[in-house]
């Protein structure tokens, strides 16, 4: 980077200064653990303990006023890893980690592993030193050293981890992940703590999608700058529609396991209709009634002679319609035991007559209902275990064509008779590497501190959790959570997992009780907004704010 011209805005950035949260601004502080209070699992509490026996029931930490001594002259060495996709702030994550560790003691040293967790297993590493970090400093992107999505779960994988830290002296190592790096720290933790290994291992709550979150984590690190990115972009086409007036824009977000993006980006730009998965899932809704629905709503807007609209579709929805579910789990089994046969055949129709032939009657009236697009996608593009690959699919794309048809029959009966000129969009890769919002620098500047603070203080098993993040920076809490009190087990590939349970959005939150309040005249109405890109310059009231959702949750 040190030999690439920047631009106006990465000039003006790195003068950027990130507010620390008051207790930790002078420096590292003591940390004080609930006492007496022991946490336990999200669920399956004794199976979780059976698998974590020396991490779990650890307490929650907070951090107090004072000075540790001892931390200012320990002198350590720590490593850092990106786990996962990209998500705003990352360099941010470990500028912080890497100023507490200097200040604390000026010999402390930070190593990046390159790559993600393969890093580590391949030795692959380069310390961050003060000229290095300088130049990603409120920067987006996690190309100072790189992500991976390598996996460290595996006894020989635990093993060589071990010794590759050993060899090179780590004391400890913080995971800068989403809930499934996180979930694999936490089960380093315990593989550490049986083998008597004194390395610390520290997580950093990271995921643009908004799904790792409870009452420790309030947010996840990037979706407040990703959900910005993506609203300037809905606003700007809503502005379109309403200037020409001619196309209904369907706009799949990211998202697979949970719809917060689009509850997020819906309430920030009122568009005429927001899907949500889980709504979807708890009204066990069918694709057809989905499709109805909002054909309901193209059709009223016809009448109005408003042949346009805006509808944002999260890029799991259909793995939260239940018949959709279930029909992909039918095919999963299907082409996994039939698959010479299937593979022998020359033709999609052969394929698609083939597997209709095995599928309960149901299942198998659905799969031919679907556009031949969506069934060649659920029959051909496969991954490398043999599953359908749901976040391929283009489910606007679904939606449109089922529309089209339902409106051709509508046509047909005399029941609508507008134009319906469909424009498809997918907006993922935009977010995901934007530069930090003022909001996220602050945040992952203040989480990469507090996470030194837990190493220094030789903590282990710990997520680094800062909060009340609705109030100014410098009031925010800092402390850390205990990974095992995150965990449930969840079925993978066919055995009992431990995981970090995924937050799904919450229908009974105030985010999306606001929504339904709002849908019915969203959906006949132009009350769109355009925020714009307002992730920088501007008074603080508007460059400095959060999401909607933390502020309706949190009730600010």
């Amino acid at each position: 980077m040190s030999n690439q011209k920047i631009s106006e805005l990465q000039t003006e950035r790195a003068k950027f200064k990130p507010v620390l949260p008051g207790i930790v601004k002078n420096g590292p502080v003591n940390v004080m653990p609930k006492f007496g209070i022991s946490t336990k699992g999200v669920s399956d509490y004794e199976m979780v303990q059976k698998l974590f026996p020396n991490t779990y029931g650890m307490p929650i930490v907070n951090f107090v006023k004072g000075k540790n001594s001892e931390v200012t002259k320990k002198n350590i060495k720590v490593g850092v890893v990106l786990s996962g996709g990209q998500a705003p702030g990352g360099h941010n994550v470990i500028a912080g980690l890497f100023d507490a560790l200097k200040k604390a003691n000026s010999k402390n040293k930070l190593i990046g592993f390159l790559g993600g967790p393969s890093g580590i297993l391949e030795n692959k590493l380069k310390e961050i030193t003060s000229l290095l970090i300088y130049e990603y400093r409120n920067t987006g992107g996690f190309d100072i050293i790189q992500s991976g999505r390598t996996k460290i779960e595996t006894p020989e994988q635990f093993e060589q981890t071990k010794k590759n830290l050993l060899e090179n002296k780590i004391d400890a190592l913080v995971v800068i992940g989403g809930d499934d790096s996180n979930t694999n720290a936490a089960l380093l933790t315990e593989y550490f703590k049986k083998e008597n290994v004194n390395i610390s291992i520290v997580g950093v709550p990271k995921t643009i999608d908004g799904d790792l979150k409870n009452e420790q984590i309030e947010a996840s690190f990037g979706f407040d700058t990703a959900t910005k990115i993506y609203s300037e972009l809905v606003g700007n086409i809503c502005r379109d529609v309403n200037s020409a007036r001619k196309y209904w824009h369907f706009i799949r977000l990211m998202g697979r396991s949970a719809s917060h993006i689009t509850l997020e980006v819906g309430l920030k730009t009122q568009p005429n209709i927001v899907l949500i998965g889980e709504e979807v899932l708890a009204k066990k809704m069918t694709l057809s009634q989905i499709v109805d629905g909002i054909t309901d709503i193209i059709v009223k807007r016809a009448e109005m002679k408003k042949n346009f609209g805006i509808a944002l579709v999260p890029e799991g929805l259909i793995e939260f319609v239940p018949e959709m579910k279930e029909l992909i789990s039918s095919l999963n089994d299907i082409l996994s035991e039939n698959e010479a046969t299937i593979n022998s055949m020359n033709t999609l129709e052969e394929k698609k007559n083939f597997v209709c032939e095995k599928l309960p009657e149901n299942l198998a009236s659905l799969m031919k209902s679907l556009p031949g697009i969506i069934s060649s996608q659920l029959l051909i593009d496969r991954d490398p275990h043999g599953n359908v690959q749901v976040s391929q699919i283009e489910t606007e794309k679904l939606l449109i064509e089922m529309i089209k048809k339902k409106l051709s029959e509508l046509k047909k009966d005399g029941k609508y008779g507008g134009k319906f000129s469909a424009i498809t969009h997918f907006f993922g890769y935009e977010g995901r590497c934007g530069a930090p919002s003022n909001f996220d620098a602050n945040y992952c500047y203040a989480l990469g501190y507090n996470s030194a603070v837990l190493v220094l203080n030789g903590l282990t098993g710990y997520l680094s959790s800062v909060k009340k993040l609705v109030k100014k920076a410098d009031l925010w809490e800092c402390g850390g959570a205990p990974l095992t009190m995150m965990m449930t087990i969840e079925k993978r590939k066919g055995k009992e997992k431990p995981v970090i349970k995924k937050a799904l959005v919450n229908l009974n939150g105030l985010p999306f009780k606001t929504l339904l309040e709002n849908r019915d005249t969203w959906a006949m109405t132009e009350n769109y907004l355009y925020p714009g890109p307002i992730q920088y310059f501007g008074p603080s009231s508007v460059t400095d704010i959060t999401t909607i959702t933390l502020k309706y949750e949190q009730k600010e």
